[in-house]
């Protein structure tokens, strides 16, 4: 097992990437969508064939709606994104829109501020009860884990592990925002929420194998450093924890590639969150355990006095 060798190296990567990511959310922020932000999203379908995107932008800039975002979609669609839009207001929006001939209302939503603030409040309320469980159960399932790292620090670097597979995404769309205008939203959250769940899954089981080894060691008295157990363990689970991602990742690409523009976003985020999420649970969560064990200042009892 030579992959302690290259520790420090597993464990540079997704702390820079990490660094890269919060440098991206703090340059260009995030955009939120419509169900986040407020406002009004129509999507219009011209059957005859659309027209050019610059001249639609500048016969709805006559209507004097304030900020009009216009993006092409599918073949013959656009979607408009603007400020909420009374009835009168969208009927005066679909008839400067029918000046470029035959168009059809695909859909319509509007959404207040109020109900993006709301919506903000609870993900984050939800994010953070997510976060909080995790730690709780953690620590109650390992807690016949106390040496030679405490049950509760098992839960901290799960937390670390999983503020990284969040913070990577987050980053890619502060990035996509500012080059073409993606935008987050509810299926963004949901996708974050998503990638908790899964990474955590692939963590604890890496987790579990650690507590196994560390049983069947104090059964068979076997002296083994801590340091080699971790990654005797990784290597023990490394390909269930691949190939149950590679599965997941390939049906999430179909749907990025052949899904509807809807999902497409959704797609990404969980496509990036599985891969992060994978690396997380196996090259970081072992290495942050070893670094643990070797700085802490608890000394390590002897397995004789148990």
């Amino acid at each position: 097992m030579t992959l302690h060798k290259y520790q420090n190296l597993f464990l540079a990567l997704p702390i820079t990437a990490a660094i890269v990511a919060l440098v991206a959310v703090g340059i260009w922020g995030l955009k939120p969508g419509i169900d986040l932000a407020g406002g009004s999203l129509l999507q219009v379908s011209y059957p005859d064939g659309r027209p050019q995107i610059e001249v639609v932008q500048r016969e709805v800039a006559k209507l004097n709606f304030g900020e009009v975002r216009v993006q092409p979609s599918d073949d013959k669609d656009f979607i408009l994104r603007q400020k909420e839009l009374n009835p009168t207001e969208k009927a005066e929006l679909l008839q400067s829109l029918a000046t470029f001939g035959t168009v059809n209302e695909v859909q319509f939503n509007s959404v207040g501020p109020s109900i993006g603030t709301e919506l903000v409040r609870k993900a984050w309320w939800a994010i953070s009860l997510v976060t909080l469980s995790i730690i709780i159960f953690i620590a109650f399932a390992f807690r016949g884990v106390s040496k030679p790292v405490a049950s509760w620090k098992y839960g901290v670097v799960a937390i670390v592990t999983l503020l990284h597979d969040i913070v990577i995404p987050t980053g890619l769309f502060a990035y996509l925002g500012y080059s073409r205008g993606a935008e987050v939203g509810v299926l963004f959250i949901v996708a974050l929420l998503t990638i908790l769940g899964i990474s955590i899954n692939d963590t604890i089981v890496v987790f579990d194998r650690i507590r196994e080894n560390l049983r069947l060691n104090t059964e068979r008295n076997k002296h083994q450093s801590f340091k080699e157990l971790v990654w005797k363990s990784v290597v023990q689970t490394m390909a269930r924890s691949i190939n149950t991602s590679l599965t997941v990742i390939v049906v999430l690409a179909a749907l990025f590639f052949v899904g509807p523009d809807s999902t497409k976003d959704f797609a990404l985020t969980l496509i990036v969150g599985m891969i992060v999420g994978t690396y997380s649970s196996i090259f970081l969560a072992a290495p942050l355990l070893v670094l643990i064990e070797k700085y802490q200042k608890v000394p390590v009892k002897s397995d004789k006095k148990e």
